[in-house]
């Protein structure tokens, strides 16, 4: 039996995914997870335990382990683990992504400077420290002009994924807000806990406008191979970028999509990225008058899709396959050559979050479950669980998926069925509210 190891959080969604996955091949896996290693298993599921923010600590552990029960093959799930990841494969002689390279992948600012010494289309961009005065920003000039920055302007976090901590500024004074309230959520509590210096850093751009996509495939020795492109048909213009959903294939041309994939195989090449799973993030920007449109790949991640959604996506070959199957094989040494898409459109909606308050109920299940096309309906969020919406919040409310001929029906059926649902959300304790203001008299 093989063996495969997996890196991932505790509580991830996509544990279960790929566990089911590693059952259906008859593949054992193996987990590292990020928990304290004093506890004795408190998860009955016999993973090594590491802590992300300890990378040496974190490859000795797993080298360890691995001389008593050997590796066939490693994944990540996250950013946050991708170099542990890295550095584990190269100490056995795995092919995977360098870990120089998965390190500028999780980090905006220096994908933003790889792109552009390899001649990419980027925005203008400006990192700056949280120690930063937004009136001293603002007169600064940016990485790619000597002019000071200009609006629309995005600012955003280096080392957060989802969305989490993007806004748009239009003017000097939404700009000042959007630093301060960036300040703000990167001082919490649950992302300090991650000893991330990045944490310490944030980063200002020019907005691009035009449609959203995103790009799933696999580095296979340093070939990209495109497993999905994925639509994001709702508009991503701010101010604050929450997304909903994802339908495959998109409705552009095939140039288009020819093009997309073009910009992120050119991305990943600069980047560094050599094997194993990818996930792209770009924008499609209108034409200048060169009549093209401009690619803008925003990211490119060193590992697979995030949350649930890879529940949208079935591969076809011999027979058929999920997408962690798909990565299990591929992290034990087969080809991706041959695995394609399914024929059907399909596509997945993240709940998204109306408001903060306390999850008190949900209502209209059955009848969204009851849509035609729809496939499946998993809510995430417990009961009595505090929500909080992005730019701060960092989890949505669950996953809506659908699948048919076309993607025009898919995108109707996910949003006839998000309209059944009604979320009963209590506003917060008055006491952890008087408590919040009371924190942030204390810390200014």
């Amino acid at each position: 039996m093989k063996r495969l190891l997996l890196l991932a959080t505790t509580t991830g969604y996509q544990t279960r995914a790929f566990g089911d996955a590693a059952e259906r091949l008859g593949v054992e896996l193996v987990f590292a997870t990020d928990r304290c290693g004093m506890l004795d298993d408190p998860w009955r599921d016999a993973a090594i335990p590491i802590r992300f923010h300890e990378e040496d600590a974190s490859v000795d552990a797993i080298l360890d382990a691995a001389r008593a029960r050997p590796i066939d093959g490693v994944l990540a799930v996250g950013d946050r683990p991708t170099v542990i990841a890295a550095r584990v494969t190269h100490a056995l002689g795995l092919p995977w992504h360098p870990a120089e390279a998965a390190a500028v992948a999780r980090h905006k600012q220096l994908t933003r400077e790889r792109l552009r010494d390899a001649g990419l289309p980027v925005p203008w961009f400006l990192p700056f420290t949280l120690s930063s005065q937004p009136s001293a920003l603002l007169s600064q000039p940016s990485a790619l002009s000597p002019q000071p920055l200009s609006y629309p302007c995005i600012v955003k976090p280096v080392s957060l994924s989802g969305s989490r901590g993007v806004m748009r500024a239009d003017d000097p004074a939404t700009f000042a807000a959007c630093v301060e309230r960036l300040r703000a959520l990167l001082a919490s509590p649950d992302i300090r806990a991650e000893r991330n210096e990045a944490h310490d850093s944030a980063l200002v751009e020019g907005f691009i406008p035009g449609r959203e996509y995103a790009v799933e495939g696999l580095m296979h020795h340093g070939a990209l191979h495109t497993l999905a492109i994925f639509d994001k048909p709702d508009p991503l213009d701010g101010p604050f970028f929450e997304e909903t959903i994802y339908v495959t294939p998109p409705s552009v041309s095939s140039e288009v999509q020819d093009a997309i994939v073009r910009g992120v195989s050119r991305a990943a090449e600069a980047i560094g990225l050599r094997h194993g799973p990818v996930h792209a993030e770009c924008r499609v920007s209108p034409s200048t008058g060169s009549g093209h449109a401009a690619v803008f790949v925003l990211e490119v991640a060193a590992r697979p899709i995030g949350g649930l959604c890879a529940r949208a996506l079935q591969f076809e070959k011999r027979g058929r396959a999920s997408l962690e199957e798909l990565l299990l094989r591929h992290a034990l040494g087969e080809s991706p050559d041959g695995w394609v898409r399914e024929a059907a459109a399909s596509g997945v909606m993240m709940i998204p979050i109306p408001r903060r308050g306390i999850l008190r109920g949900v209502d209209g299940l059955d009848a969204a479950r009851s849509v035609p096309r729809i496939t499946d309906l998993r809510v995430t969020a417990k009961m009595d669980q505090r929500l909080v919406p992005l730019p701060e919040g960092a989890s949505y409310l669950g996953f809506i998926f659908a699948r048919a001929e076309g993607a025009g029906d898919v995108e109707r059926a996910l949003r006839a069925a998000h309209a059944q649902l009604r979320f009963t959300i209590d506003s917060e304790f008055p006491m952890l509210a008087a408590a919040q203001v009371d924190y942030n008299l204390q810390h200014g």
